[in-house]
Order: structure tokens, then C-alpha cells, then sequence
């Protein structure tokens, strides 16, 4: 499979070895990192022990692939994305939860790459009340300035937490009295279930959908009827429909009581 070259021109980057190597010195946030194939020189390899460090993903990619990404012409074999916005913890989503006297309602991104997703997501779960959102390190977009942008401000009210492995974080969690449900088009009726209590909504890949690792680790799988002649809703749309499911069911409860 050719190499796809997906980049960002809105997001804030950094190029050149010591530029790249003091802005992981400085602690600033670096989203991604991008090395050239075959680059292990000193320098190099000091940029990669800071990312290391730091815990920023690494992509080892083709010079043509930093050439066109580079807005310099001078990126001498590194190119870092700087995050647009920090990073929460899971323990910030629970503190928030219980501010509110809510049972806590996170959403989990299995590997979603399109950053105007990602943005869309964050607002969808701000304004189902979600009290955070879990990003994978790798294979996912990170936060960016598009998807800052995107989000439409809701960033700045709902935390954004990114783990090392999406499994062990949803075991703790399960630990922790949440359960999960994965939207999948192989789920029973997402009307027909109970999605109630303390909740991680899981959203797959655009293309790939939820990995199986992933799903193996949902309680149960939810799928959204359609009635059209393609096959499957956009992430971020998929992600708004049962998140809404889940705040109506939610009113219903507290209704009841």
C-alpha cells in the first residue's frame, strides 16, 4: 500500500534538529514527531531519547514525504507538530463527574485520524454533557489546531486525556464502575438498549470501525438503523446520535426518580 501523506497546514510545526531538540528541552507539548528513514546520527538520536522521555509518538517516514510536509525547505531530517491545546487526565473526567453530581460519561476514540472528526467529537460530547474524552497515543489524531478550531471552543470545558493503550485504560476503568458500549452496524438497536449509569461510549476508526481487541472489551456492541444506500455514518455523526441516546435515556431516569 502506497504511503499516505496526510498533514495539516494549520497546525503549529517545528523543523530542523535543534530547533526540534530544544522545544522537547523547553517542555513544550509535541503532538508527533517525524524522522527521517535511515537518520541516526548524535542528534538524532538525542531528539528521539527527548521523545522518548516525553512519550510523543514517533513516525519514521520517506524524505519526500518531510519535503512536502516542510514549509521551510530545511527540515534536515525532523519535523515536530507542537499540540495545540494540553492534555487532561482520566482523574480530572472522574473530579468533574462528581462536581456535578453525575455518574461519569466518557467517550473512548479507537484510532479516529481525521482531525475535523476529532474536533466535532469533542463538541458533541461537551454538549451531551460527556465529562471527557480518551485518545489513543498512536494511530489517532492528536490536538491540533484544527481540531481546537473545530471543536468550536468546547476543548476548553471538556478534558482531553491521551493513554499509552486503550485496552488496559478501559480494564481500569472497569475497575473504576464504568461499562462499555461500542457503536458497531453488528450491535443490537441502539433504542433498544439500557445506557444508563456510569459509561464509556466507544467510537471506532472511520474506515476500520472499532478494533477487535477493543470490541472484545465492550460489554456490548450498539448499532444506529439506517434506512439509506450506503453502508455507515460518519464517525463524528455516529458518535452524536448515540451520545444523544445516552442524555435522553439519562433525562428519562432522573425523571423517574
Amino acid at each position: 500500500m502506497a504511503e499516505e501523506w496526510i498533514t495539516e497546514t494549520n497546525s503549529s510545526r517545528i523543523e530542523g534538529r535543534h530547533s526540534v531538540l530544544e522545544a522537547f528541552r523547553s517542555g513544550r507539548l509535541i503532538e508527533r514527531l517525524f524522522v527521517q528513514n535511515g537518520c541516526k546520527d548524535g542528534p538524532v538520536l538525542s531528539i528521539l531519547r527527548e521523545a522518548k522521555k516525553a512519550g510523543t509518538m514517533v513516525d519514521f517516514v520517506s524524505k519526500e514525504r518531510l519535503d512536502y510536509m516542510s514549509e521551510t525547505g530545511r527540515h534536515q531530517g525532523v519535523i515536530a507538530t507542537l499540540s495545540a491545546f494540553a492534555y487532561r487526565s482520566i482523574d480530572d473526567m472522574f473530579a468533574l463527574a462528581e462536581q456535578r453530581g453525575e455518574a461519569p460519561f466518557f467517550l473512548l476514540l479507537d484510532g479516529i485520524e481525521d482531525p475535523h472528526n476529532l474536533g466535532a467529537i469533542i463538541r458533541t460530547a461537551n454538549l451531551a454533557g460527556a465529562h471527557g474524552v480518551i485518545l489513543p497515543k498512536r494511530r489517532a489524531a492528536g490536538l491540533t489546531a484544527t481540531v481546537v478550531k473545530a471543536s468550536a471552543g468546547a476543548i476548553c470545558y471538556t478534558p482531553v486525556a491521551k493513554v499509552t493503550n486503550l485496552v488496559s485504560t478501559m480494564e481500569d476503568l472497569k475497575n473504576r464502575g464504568l461499562w462499555f458500549v461500542c457503536a458497531d452496524m453488528d450491535g443490537d438497536v441502539v433504542y433498544n438498549q439500557n445506557l444508563t449509569g456510569p459509561i464509556g461510549l466507544v467510537i471506532g476508526n472511520e474506515g476500520a470501525g472499532v478494533s477487535r481487541l477493543v470490541k472484545e472489551h465492550c460489554d456490548y456492541s450498539c448499532a444506529i438503523p439506517t434506512k439509506g444506500d450506503i453502508d455507515s455514518l460518519n464517525a463524528s455523526v455516529a458518535a452524536g446520535v448515540m451520545a444523544f441516546e445516552i442524555v435522553r435515556q439519562r433525562r428519562n431516569e432522573g425523571s423517574h426518580e
